[in-house]
């Protein structure tokens, strides 16, 4: 099968389109056939040699794979699943001792690492949201218990994460406010932002107080954090790369200031998250953001362009397809 593959760490050029051999379900897996797969930010620190310990343990040597989330059809069963037939349309992702893979023909999962995709949504545009669509419900929904009423910041809002949290946040009925760039501040009112700041003339000074701050950024926590109303929940789902280190220690450090402490988490989702994703996207209460849609031959272009910023939403790697794409 055809699969995204890199020998070395480094640059987006280490990337390419090689060969594996296909794989096969084996009792209580499910073998799918993979539509398309999203591009993550982790997945460039992997590919960059940031996270080796992670990645070694996971990848277990060159070379070594891509993909996180995917969308597509079940191939085949490796035993029966309730609910789950051959032919289904699934969305979902790699566990994650599993590590990269997803940007793949096809891969191997548990069924609790996936749900039937939502009705009516073409699985190219799909598999923009099962990473950063959990992501968010974990954040605002479990982490931060964000209700009905309660001022919301959204830090990059205009990003994949952020896309997301402006969309829940509203159908949370909470009073949602956006930071983006200035060309972005279009995006995020139609998405469902109340108000909506250009974070190059806004900063964390003239804002606040809120509720619940959802940080996509991973930088200034501290001055982010003061924002807080009393009884308020910050939870960061990103970190500074070039302060790796403080950033981590801030975040445990946090703990000190009880409630308004930063929460931080790495997401594991499992079939009641992607099957609650499912049920808000087929309401209509999300829908996905996608930038632009590559070619899995091109998946060193999309890891440039993710690398370069100023990503609407996500960028999308089709699987499938065998040339230059149009942008979504």
């Amino acid at each position: 099968m055809r699969a995204a593959l890199y020998d070395r760490y480094g640059s987006p050029e280490v990337l390419y389109e090689g060969t594996l051999a296909k794989p096969v379900a084996g009792p209580g897996e499910v073998l799918v056939r993979v539509h398309a797969a999203s591009v993550n930010g982790g997945e460039l620190m992997g590919r960059a040699g940031k996270v080796r310990l992670v990645t070694g343990l996971a990848g277990r040597g060159f070379p070594k794979r891509m993909g996180v989330d995917f969308a597509g059809e079940v191939e085949t069963l490796g035993s029966p699943v309730p609910g789950l037939t051959e032919g289904d349309r699934v969305w979902g992702t790699m566990a994650r001792s599993q590590g990269f893979g997803s940007a793949a023909e096809f891969v191997v999962v548990r069924p609790r690492q996936l749900a039937l995709a939502p009705a009516g949504l073409e699985l190219v545009r799909a598999a923009a949201l099962p990473g950063v669509g959990t992501t968010v419900i974990t954040a605002l929904r479990d982490k931060a218990r964000l209700a009905a009423g309660e001022r919301l910041l959204v830090r990059g809002a205009s990003g994949g994460v952020g896309s997301v949290a402006v969309q829940l946040g509203r159908a949370y009925a909470a009073q949602v406010t956006a930071l983006a760039s200035a060309k972005n501040l279009d995006l995020v009112r139609d998405l469902g932002a109340d108000e909506a700041f250009d974070y190059a003339t806004t900063g964390a000074a003239d804002l606040g107080p809120y509720d619940v701050v959802l940080d996509t950024v991973g930088t200034e926590l501290s001055a982010y954090r003061r924002l807080l109303a009393p009884g308020g929940r910050m939870v960061s789902v990103a970190f500074d790369n070039r302060r790796m280190a403080a950033s981590l220690s801030y975040i445990a450090g946090s703990t000190v200031f009880g409630s308004r402490r930063v929460r931080f988490f790495s997401g594991n989702p499992r079939h009641q998250l992607f099957a609650e994703l499912t049920r808000l996207t087929e309401s209509g209460a999300i829908r996905p953001v996608v930038d632009s849609v590559y070619p899995l031959a091109d998946i060193a272009g999309a890891h440039r362009a993710l690398e370069a910023g100023g990503v609407r939403g996500k960028l999308v790697v089709d699987v499938r397809a065998s040339r230059a794409v149009s942008p979504g």
